[in-house]
C-alpha cells in the first residue's frame, strides 16, 4: 500500500500535543509493517516555525516527511505550497489519510484528493464534536461546514478513535464508512514491579496542553474544598495569558502554595506520571485522551470527566474514576479517593500496566489500521 498522511503539524512540533505524536507513531508503524508512507505537513510550531528545510523530503525516524511553509501563523495553517504539491502528487497514492479538521490544510487537501478521485480517510481527532462547533469561531465553523465541509466529509471515509467519537460523528454526517480504532500511543516500558509512593500527601497531576477545553480551571477551583493534604503538579504549556489567568485563580483561592507548574514535559513524562498517585483530566471535550493511556501504562490511576473518549474504557477496567465538569464533582471525587480508595490505587498500580500493554500493543493496532486501509482502497 502507498499511503499519504496529511497533518498540519508533525514532530518535533510537540506543542500540539497528542494528535501530532499519534500521527507520527502511526506513520512509523506503517513503514515498519512494509507500507510506503509519505507525510505532507507544514512548518507549524505554535506561533513559530520549525527549524527544518521546507519543500524537501526529510527522513524523520524512518518516515519520508515534507514540510511546507505556511502563510498564516494561526490555526488555519494555510500552505499553498503543500496544496500545489498535493495536486501534482496525489494520483501516485492509493489513499490519502487526513488528520484533524477546521484548518485549510485539511479541508483543501480533502477537496483536491476527491477531485483527483483518490480515496480520502479523515481522522477528525475531536474537531467535529458538538463542543468544537460551539466553542471558538463557532459561526465560521458552521458556515464552512454547510458550504463545503459536510459535502467533503460525506464523500470521505471517517476514522474515530473511540466509541464516543463515533457516535458523535454519526449524528453530524453520513460518510461512506466509519471505522473505530484507538490512537497509537507511546507507552512506558513494562517494569517488573510497580513503584511504591509515600501516602502522607496525595500527589495529584495534570499533564496536558493548557487550554480551555482541558478543564484545568475546574480542577484549580476545586482545590480549596479538599479536606486532605495534597500537592498538585501541572505539566504542560499553552497560551501565556490563559496560564496567567489560571495562576491568578490559584492565588485568589489560596491554593498556590500547593501547586507546582513545571511546563511542557516530554522525555521525563513517564517518570513524572509514575511519581504521582492520581492523574486528573476534567476535560470539557476529549475524543480520546492519550495521556490517560500513558498514565495507566505506568500504573497511575486516572480521574477523568465523563466527556473524555476513554471514559467507558476506564470504567470497564476499573482503572479510575469519572467526574462531571463542575467544581464540586471534582473535589468530592478527590476527597473520596483519598479517604476510601487508596487501596484501590495500589491495586491499579499493580494491574493496569500489563493490561494496557496488551490492549495497546503496536502489532495488534497496526493490523487494524492496515485492514481499514485495505477496505477503503478496495471499496474506493
Amino acid at each position: 500500500m502507498k499511503i499519504l498522511q496529511i497533518n498540519a503539524s508533525y514532530k518535533p512540533a510537540y506543542t500540539y500535543g497528542g494528535p501530532t505524536m499519534s500521527v507520527a507513531k502511526l506513520s512509523e508503524q506503517l513503514v515498519h509493517a512494509g507500507c510506503v508512507v509519505e507525510v505532507f505537513t507544514t512548518t507549524a510550531n505554535g506561533a513559530t516555525e520549525l527549524s527544518v528545510q521546507p519543500n524537501n523530503k526529510t527522513l524523520v525516524d524512518g518516515v519520508e516527511v515534507t514540510y511546507f511553509k505556511r502563510l498564516s501563523k494561526d490555526h488555519t495553517h494555510f500552505s499553498p505550497a503543500l496544496l500545489i504539491k498535493l495536486w501534482q502528487e496525489v494520483p501516485n497514492f492509493e489513499l490519502v489519510h487526513i488528520h484533524a479538521w477546521w484548518n485549510l490544510v485539511s479541508v483543501f487537501s480533502a477537496l483536491i484528493a476527491l477531485i483527483k478521485k483518490t480515496p480520502v480517510l479523515i481522522s477528525p481527532r475531536g474537531t467535529l464534536s458538538s463542543y468544537s462547533f460551539k466553542n471558538k469561531n463557532g459561526f465560521v465553523k458552521n458556515l464552512m461546514h454547510n458550504l463545503l465541509g459536510k459535502c467533503l466529509l460525506n464523500r470521505s471515509y471517517l476514522h474515530a478513535t473511540s466509541d464516543a467519537e463515533q457516535k458523535a460523528l454519526a449524528i453530524l454526517i453520513k460518510p461512506k464508512m466509519v471505522f473505530d480504532i484507538p490512537n497509537f500511543v507511546k507507552i512506558a516500558p513494562l517494569l517488573p514491579r510497580y513503584m511504591e509512593l509515600d501516602k502522607p500527601i496525595l500527589k495529584l497531576l495534570f499533564l496536558s496542553r493548557i487550554e480551555e477545553k482541558k478543564g484545568l480551571d475546574i480542577l484549580i477551583n476545586a482545590l480549596p474544598a479538599l479536606r486532605i493534604p495534597y500537592h498538585l503538579t501541572i505539566a504542560g504549556s499553552g497560551d501565556e495569558s490563559y496560564i496567567d489567568l489560571l495562576k491568578n485563580i490559584a492565588r485568589y483561592n489560596l491554593s498556590s502554595p500547593n501547586i507546582t507548574w513545571i511546563g511542557f514535559q516530554n522525555e521525563t513524562k513517564f517518570d513524572i506520571l509514575r511519581n504521582h498517585h492520581l492523574l486528573i483530566l476534567p476535560s470539557y471535550d476529549e475524543n480520546f485522551g492519550n495521556v490517560v493511556i500513558e498514565s495507566l501504562s505506568v500504573g497511575t490511576p486516572v480521574l477523568i470527566s465523563e466527556h473524555v473518549g476513554l471514559a467507558d474504557y476506564v470504567v470497564k477496567n476499573n482503572f479510575g474514576w469519572l467526574c462531571q465538569t463542575i467544581t464540586q464533582s471534582v473535589s468530592d471525587r478527590i476527597n473520596n479517593i483519598a479517604v476510601n480508595q487508596m487501596e484501590h490505587i495500589t491495586h491499579i498500580r499493580h494491574t493496569a500496566p500489563a493490561i494496557i500493554h496488551n490492549d495497546f500493543d503496536d502489532d495488534k493496532l497496526i493490523k487494524k489500521y492496515m485492514e481499514m486501509y485495505r477496505q477503503i482502497i478496495n471499496h474506493g
